[in-house]
């Protein structure tokens, strides 16, 4: 993803909801955005791969492709972040959503201080990316490397597809390796918010990362400790 030309922010929203774009447009403009608005799947697709963009709000509901279609259509290889918007309540299409690679989800009707949060939250963990990259770091523990200046992923030498909020899990779960971390710590350190009582974004973020690594490991990496979080593991069992 290519940084924007403007100072400000480019989001493209997704939604068929053209009064609730509309209103939006105008919040987020007063706090420093840029919003672009596509009122259908198909063409909100195409304008999905516009490499000035920063941030992606996809609406699940719509003519044409739906939101999964779109994300689909999307594939791992997309890189810009992706929020979900969601029917209220409904866990199926948050899970499925963060299946397919969406980075976070927030249900409508959702407060637009609260959108906002969720905004600056993927931003941040964008920026912190962008900054990593600085630097050639490569961090290795038990066949999995991380190479922070590419944001490359790599297990058992293979490469491994992760979205930025997997990426960023993964890499706090190494740098603590061999010790749990709990969902919460996840959720404050990487999410950028509490967790609630209900949110499953963690699980769902980390059933993907081990699903990757198996990929090409012939043995689980993570551990979960049930009631207390994950656990990389140092090494593989002898």
């Amino acid at each position: 993803m290519k940084a924007a030309t403007s100072s400000k922010k480019r989001i493209l929203l997704i939604d068929d909801d053209q009064e609730l774009a509309e209103l939006l447009s105008e919040y987020l403009s007063s706090e420093g955005f840029d919003l672009v608005c596509c009122f259908d799947g198909v063409s909100g697709l195409a304008r999905a791969f516009d490499d000035n963009l920063d941030l992606i709000l996809l609406d699940v509901m719509m003519p044409g492709l739906n939101g999964f279609e779109v994300l689909k259509a999307l594939g791992s290889q997309h890189k810009t972040p992706i929020l979900m918007l969601t029917a209220k309540g409904d866990e199926a299409d948050r899970v499925l959503g963060l299946e397919l690679g969406a980075d976070d989800y927030l249900a409508k009707p959702y407060n637009h201080r609260e959108l906002l949060a969720r905004i600056k939250a993927i931003l941040r963990r964008i920026d912190i990316a962008q900054n990593n990259s600085l630097s050639t770091t490569v961090e290795s523990v038990n066949n999995v490397t991380l190479n922070h200046g590419t944001r490359d992923v790599f297990c058992h030498q293979q490469a491994v597809v992760l979205t930025g909020t997997e990426y960023q899990i993964l890499h706090h779960l190494m740098q603590h390796h061999g010790q749990i971390v709990s969902k919460e710590t996840l959720s404050e350190k990487v999410l950028d918010r509490r967790l609630t009582p209900f949110d499953r974004s963690i699980d769902m973020h980390v059933s993907n990362i081990r699903r990757k690594l198996l990929a090409y490991s012939p043995v689980d990496k993570l551990k979960t400790i049930r009631s207390a979080g994950y656990i990389f593991l140092s090494g593989e069992a002898k």
